[in-house]
């Protein structure tokens, strides 16, 4: 492996470090009204989100919200010694896709089937540590202006 590959590879450990997600997969409900529920919640503090799935009437929230709790419970896992209630948690981004689709038939009159479509769905859900992005945001701008810094003390 070269030098170049192996530092690209560390990056990207890095970064799946910092990212908390978890994923639903072959829910049994039409992703069209789990879609319904994903944009109640994205972009909402992980509480707010709890709250409406758990005080939502559609069926496809009980799903939803332990969807949440697992993504919760695995940025619990990755940082030990972390509150929850000082950090600043929130759903990101919410993905919704179709998995695959069970085909029953049902008879109808006069000797005709009509063909039933079963949905179901694949959900990916990512939270953010918002006091975690801010930290790296000034981070970032420190280092580009040392950067700046020695650019210039190198041209003069």
């Amino acid at each position: 492996m070269g030098a170049r590959k192996r530092i690209r590879a560390e990056q990207r450990k890095e970064a799946k470090k910092r990212q908390y997600f978890a994923t639903l997969k072959a829910c049994p409900t039409s992703p069209r009204k789990m879609r319904l529920l994903a944009d109640q919640i994205r972009g909402l503090e992980v509480n707010q989100a709890l709250d409406i799935l758990r005080f939502s009437h559609k069926a496809a929230s009980n799903d939803m919200e332990k969807l949440v709790l697992s993504a919760i419970s695995n940025w619990q896992n990755k940082n030990e010694g972390v509150r929850i209630e000082e950090s600043h948690l929130v759903v990101s981004q919410v993905y919704v896709d179709k998995a695959r689709t069970l085909k029953r038939i049902r008879p109808e009159a006069m000797g005709r089937a009509h063909l039933i479509r079963k949905r179901s769905n694949h959900v990916t859900l990512y939270l953010e540590d918002k006091n975690e992005a801010r930290q790296q945001q000034k981070q970032a701008t420190q280092e580009a202006a040392e950067s700046e810094e020695t650019n210039n003390d190198t041209q003069k």
